[in-house]
């Protein structure tokens, strides 16, 4: 089995593009803080690379930046590669199959940024008289 779940924080703001074929892809990068100090009694963070397709790296490309506190679920990927020196690389990336967004509202909105994804057409309920119910 091969899953991952990290909450974090975005390092820098996230890139986007897209493949030959047109498939849209976000790629950034977050801090993980573990779950304790060092001897120094600093906070010690792992950095994940994270890459989500298509809807998922719309919604992160348009609604993310630097900052950003998320939730990403999804598995691990190892990836190898030749550097510009000809010298061989591996790195492993997240591939996420879903991110929660985590930042509040009030302290996700940039100055010119659209608004907040909804939050599931809360705003659209109607109070209910007691008297209309059935029980």
């Amino acid at each position: 089995m091969n899953r991952i779940i990290l909450i974090g924080n975005l390092v820098r703001d996230p890139e986007s593009g897209a493949t030959q074929s047109g498939v849209s892809f976000t790629r950034f990068n977050m801090a993980v803080n573990r779950p304790f100090t060092n001897a120094a009694g600093e906070r010690v963070a792992d950095y994940f690379d994270v890459i989500c397709w298509r809807q998922l790296a719309d919604r992160c490309a348009k609604y993310l930046f630097k900052g950003s506190k998320v939730g990403v679920n999804g598995s691990v990927q190892r990836r190898q590669y030749e550097d510009r020196d000809g010298i061989k690389r591996t790195s492993f990336d997240v591939v996420a199959d879903e991110i929660e967004f985590l930042t509040p509202k009030s302290a996700s909105s940039r100055a010119g940024d659209e608004p907040e994804p909804p939050s599931g057409g809360v705003s659209d309920m109607q109070p209910v008289d007691g008297d209309d119910l059935p029980f």
